[in-house]
């Protein structure tokens, strides 16, 4: 695929943020200096094993904080890479502390890292992402439709 394009819609319906979906995590982010800050509780439905967060939520909060980041910075970027090591099993009941930081910058590629932390300073799990700019982000003002291109200099999954 020569012009890969990529449809990138934002219409509140994101899984993890999106306070338009009735079933998402609606997570909050702030920022704690250059850190990117979201809490996490582990519900009952959220388990994996019983009693126990499931790895692909942990993941995918711990893809939100990064991605996020870059939003709030107003970097649009998809997730090229995600790594994730889990530590440490995260109780159903827990209350997670999420932040996420840029660690390197060489466009058209950011890389990040994101730790989860149980209250009692514990890391639960941590990881790295390697993310790609585009061009062409929709409006950040209301939900709007956008084609996006990688931003010059890169457009090969290689390249991640």
């Amino acid at each position: 695929m020569s012009d890969a394009r990529l449809r990138l819609d934002v219409d509140g319906m994101c899984f993890a943020c999106g306070p338009r979906n009735p079933i998402g995590l609606k997570l909050d982010f702030h920022f704690d200096g250059e850190d990117y800050v979201t809490t996490f509780e582990v519900k009952p439905e959220y388990q994996g094993w019983s009693g126990l967060a499931h790895g692909g939520l942990l993941a995918t909060v711990l893809d939100e904080v990064m991605t996020r980041l870059l939003w709030a910075k107003e970097i649009t970027t998809v997730t090229g890479r995600l790594e994730v090591r889990y530590r440490q099993p995260a109780p159903v009941g827990s209350v997670l502390e999420i932040r996420g930081r840029i660690t390197r910058r060489r466009s058209p590629l950011i890389e990040t890292e994101a730790a989860a932390t149980a209250p009692d300073g514990t890391v639960v799990a941590e990881a790295k992402a390697v993310s790609m700019e585009v061009d062409g982000a929709p409006s950040r003002d209301e939900p709007e439709a956008g084609a996006f291109a990688p931003a010059p200099g890169g457009n090969k999954a290689a390249d991640y």
